[in-house]
């Protein structure tokens, strides 16, 4: 497996994608620490579409605690109906538009395409109808529908940026604190399993689905 850096001391611009409230930070917040750590100079713009009054107050204090790094950021918490995206598509559609006019981010963390979740893969198809010359990233959320895949994109993690991850997530989504699908035990057998498959050094990582990269070797020169 061959290993890249990526050279964050300029300005990076990030727009994270969740349908739900918590899927951002299960599915890429360890990356995102990390990322915002290094980075000098982030501006996040961070969306979610689906809430309630007492989701949203928890979502907005978990992106608080994961962007706290970030030089700029924007956090959005719409009330699209849980469970319903693939039928008021149309409307999401054009939020998606107006993000677009209002921010051109480097690159975009969103949910994996082959997720069984309706609300997900909606959000998915729509990310890559929007943006069409971006780099994307796929992220995974542990399920019932049992639809993790195989990644063709890691981010070892270190030991400290998995805990406070892991506890970030459990210590602010406390509504979901009687869920089978979020427990400490999970998320970390998530970030393990990930590791092991990629050498991690620290055993620990996140994985991602990129469909379409492309390598600059030259600049704007034939």
């Amino acid at each position: 497996m061959m290993g890249i850096k990526l050279n964050i001391d300029r300005r990076i611009k990030i727009l994270c994608l969740g349908s739900h409230c918590d899927d951002i930070e299960i599915g890429c917040g360890g990356t995102l620490l990390s990322m915002l750590q290094e980075s000098r100079d982030a501006e996040v713009h961070w969306v979610v579409f689906s809430s309630d009054p007492g989701r949203e107050k928890e979502a907005r204090s978990s992106a608080n605690i994961f962007l706290e790094c970030a030089r700029r950021k924007t956090v959005t918490i719409e009330k699209f109906r849980n469970g319903y995206f693939p039928y008021t598509g149309g409307e999401i559609k054009d939020y998606f538009e107006g993000v677009k006019e209002r921010f051109a981010p480097d690159v975009i963390f969103t949910h994996y395409r082959m997720d069984l979740h309706q609300d997900h893969r909606t959000i998915s198809e729509l990310t890559w109808n929007t943006f069409r010359s971006h780099l994307i990233l796929e992220y995974e959320v542990p399920k019932y529908d049992g639809d993790f895949g195989t990644p063709n994109f890691f981010v070892p993690l270190g030991t400290s940026t998995c805990h406070r991850k892991v506890s970030n997530i459990l210590n602010t989504f406390r509504t979901q604190g009687d869920k089978h699908w979020l427990t400490e035990d999970l998320l970390y057998s998530t970030l393990r399993i990930r590791g092991m498959e990629c050498a991690s050094p620290t055993k620990y990582a996140e994985a991602f689905y990129c469909r379409k990269i492309s390598l600059a070797l030259f600049h704007g020169k034939a």
